[in-house]
């Protein structure tokens, strides 16, 4: 029999498992809101919040900006297509890029959904408190520094 190894390491400090902890709770507690109401999925609610900006985005927009592969994606697009969400159209100067916009039917979903999504925003907010601002410059310092791949040296 081996001894068991053991190391200083501790999961529950370690900043990156803390902030995929985090980031789970934060999307499953407004997840259900929509999941529930309009039975949409995680990937299929980003395609839509992307799309309420306004114009009609590409797929590959889409993925390079809400952190989600093509594929999921596009199986996102398709079922809100199905729903009634969404509308695709082939770009008329590059035929292979697919085009995305709200329907009517999706305009409302956003509608009924940003108050509640600003309330569970107000939410989280709250429990920062006066540090708002510092947290959001925070975060966006982790998002950019966690683009770079991890270099030895």
């Amino acid at each position: 029999m081996t001894d068991t190894l053991k190391t200083d390491f501790d999961l529950d400090t370690f900043l990156p498992y803390q902030l995929s902890v985090l980031a789970a709770r934060v999307s499953a507690g407004f997840a259900r809101h929509y999941k529930k109401a309009y039975g949409i999925s995680v990937a299929e609610w980003r395609v839509v919040a992307h799309l309420s900006r306004g114009d009609a985005v590409s797929v590959r927009e889409i993925h390079e900006r809400v952190n989600m592969d093509k594929p999921k994606v596009s199986r996102a697009a398709s079922r809100l297509e199905e729903a009634g969400y969404v509308t695709k159209l082939t770009n008329s100067t590059d035929r292979r890029l697919v085009e995305l916009s709200l329907t009517d039917k999706g305009w409302a979903m956003i509608a009924d959904l940003t108050p509640i999504a600003l309330r569970y925003e107000e939410r989280l907010l709250q429990a920062i408190g006066s540090e708002d601002e510092t947290f959001r410059r925070l975060v966006g310092s982790l998002n950019e520094a966690a683009r770079d791949p991890l270099t030895d040296g």
